[in-house]
């Protein structure tokens, strides 16, 4: 997409499996053949069941990991190899906040030492400077001074979570990828949490790739949405379009299983079986096995992540005109 902050064209990661002396080699391919770009301001929520690939693809992303395959361009440049200066110095401008707030900081630093970090290792401002600019961070995400003293452990998940966001601010970067941020909280933070990243984004424009397995949360902060399946995204586009009408079988059981207060439960769509080994894939469309709408040919063609409709709309289904027209959860 010409102009996007962040694009990604067929970006692919895979880990070799140890094995015995004797076994055959084999390898997890976590990420196969992913492409997704990112507008100035804008958020994707990215989706799908643990072990989908979402946390590898945010590395990717970042140049936090180095791609077997595809390329990342950052505001129109090439991403730099993690070890080059040029790299170090772009970590400014994109950050990553963490599934796990406790494990992300230090427990002998105070929490002000950690959110004023990344202004001393990008030589941002002087020390007077670096206390206000950690005094107005703490203040952005609803912190005191006095929790700026203390260490991790004496925070709540919710505060840490917060902790780690306003570090991730401190460089006032460009993009945020967050990986699981609310998963660790309990569900009445979560809702506080998800308000400050909007109540964040809408004043410093800030893009944001928000990664999560709840689609309530993906709903209420995303603008686009990717769903993954077993490394690869399979549907795309407007928040609006994917939940109200979605047309791969899997978005369709991801989506009926949310549940809706003020609207009866449509049917929900139980995939069978658990998600394949990624070590060793279906032929054709590797959803097929769990398919309730497999067809012959799923199970010996691949399909590819193609246009659906109008409004930037894509799916990578052989059945997707067929969905496009079947209410949720029909077979």
């Amino acid at each position: 997409m010409k102009g996007a902050l962040l694009l990604a064209e067929g970006l692919a990661k895979a880990y070799p499996l140890r094995g015995g002396l004797f076994a055959r080699r084999s390898q997890i391919l976590a990420v196969n053949g992913v492409s997704v770009s990112l507008n100035k301001g804008e958020t994707l929520g990215l989706v799908g069941e643990s072990g989908c690939g979402k946390s590898t693809l945010g590395r990717l992303l970042l140049g936090l990991e180095k791609p077997d395959a595809g390329c990342v361009t950052f505001d129109n440049e090439v991403m730099p190899s993690s070890k080059a200066a040029a790299w170090r110095r772009l970590r400014a401008r994109m950050q990553l906040v963490y599934q796990d707030p406790l494990g992300a900081l230090d427990a002998r630093l105070s929490v002000a030492e950690q959110v004023g970090e990344p202004l001393v290792i990008h030589g941002i401002g002087g020390p007077a400077k670096r206390k206000a600019r950690v005094l107005a961070l703490l203040a952005l995400v609803g912190l005191s001074e006095q929790h700026g003293a203390r260490l991790p452990h004496e925070l709540s998940g919710g505060q840490r979570q917060r902790v780690v966001l306003a570090r991730a601010l401190a460089t006032s970067p460009d993009l945020l990828v967050c990986d699981e941020p609310i998963s660790a909280l309990d569900v009445s933070i979560q809702a506080q949490v998800i308000n400050l990243f909007m109540d964040i984004q809408q004043k410093f424009g800030v893009a944001m790739i928000f990664i999560s397995h709840d689609l309530r949360a993906i709903r209420q902060i995303s603008q686009r949405i990717a769903v993954m399946y077993l490394g690869r995204i399979v549907e795309e586009g407007i928040t609006d379009d994917i939940l109200h009408a979605p047309l791969h079988p899997y978005t369709r059981a991801l989506v009926s299983a949310v549940p809706e207060v003020r609207k009866p439960r449509a049917r929900r769509t139980i995939l069978a079986g658990d998600p394949p080994n990624p070590a060793d894939r279906p032929d054709g469309c590797e959803f097929h096995p769990r398919c309730p709408v497999a067809m012959s040919t799923c199970s010996n063609l691949k399909p590819l992540l193609l246009g659906s409709g109008s409004r930037g709309r894509k799916v990578a289904c052989h059945l997707a005109a067929a969905n496009a027209s079947q209410p949720l959860g029909a077979h």
